[in-house]
């Protein structure tokens, strides 16, 4: 895959965000995020904060557990969401040069997915096509390892996954950058991703289509 400015990637998401975020009144900020089980909007946003609070500070060189993230949340509990900006703001210009020059992709797909579950749980969609979700799906695409071959076609990529000396024709998927990056990342339920435009019966590979997930729950955004 070609290089891309992570920086400029994980900025751009951060401060279109924020933008959001800072213009939710109380009721809002209250709002359960369906894509994050017992999280508020309000969580979303501490563990954003607090996931760049502890990798600057040496605590975290990877991708947080379930109770790292749910120590990040509580840490934050309770802080006014226009604080958690304001220092998140403070803190991003050395995070983004950090995740710029090491190539840190999960920063970048952590914070674009972020986003996209807060519009999805506030009923407000917009950026589906920014760059962090355009590049973010060809990198997930490019990533999966099913166990047979699989022939991934977006609206404008496509991409051949799962072995390569297989002579199985495996399975064809039609699907969108944006749902991609959505399943991908566990946004999405076994159901609403086995209805899918498929060229074939996928359920003996569906497990393996997911990074995190798949979601207990359908996601509808």
């Amino acid at each position: 895959m070609p290089e891309y400015d992570l920086a400029r990637l994980y900025r751009e998401t951060r401060e279109r965000l924020s933008g959001l975020v800072l213009r939710l009144n109380d009721h809002e900020l209250a709002s359960p995020v369906p894509a994050c089980p017992g999280w508020s909007v309000s969580d979303v946003m501490y563990h954003l904060l607090a996931g760049v609070e502890d990798v600057m500070a040496g605590r975290l060189t990877g991708p947080p557990n379930d109770d790292q993230t749910a120590r990040q949340v509580a840490r934050h509990r309770g802080t006014p969401v226009h604080s958690v900006v304001e220092t998140w703001g403070e803190l991003a210009p050395s995070f983004e040069e950090l995740i710029g020059r090491a190539a840190v992709w999960p920063a970048v797909i952590d914070l674009a997915s972020h986003e996209q579950d807060i519009r999805g749980a506030l009923g407000r969609p917009g950026a589906r096509d920014s760059d962090a979700v355009r590049v973010g799906a060809e990198r997930l695409v490019a990533l999966m390892r099913p166990a047979v071959p699989m022939h991934v076609v977006c609206e404008d990529f496509e991409a051949r996954v799962g072995p390569e000396d297989s002579k199985d024709p495996g399975l064809m998927l039609r699907t969108t950058r944006f749902d991609a990056f959505r399943w991908r990342m566990g946004r999405r339920s076994r159901p609403q991703v086995l209805d899918y435009d498929w060229s074939d019966d996928p359920t003996p590979v569906i497990d393996q289509l997911f990074v995190f997930g798949p979601s207990p729950t359908d996601i509808v955004e």
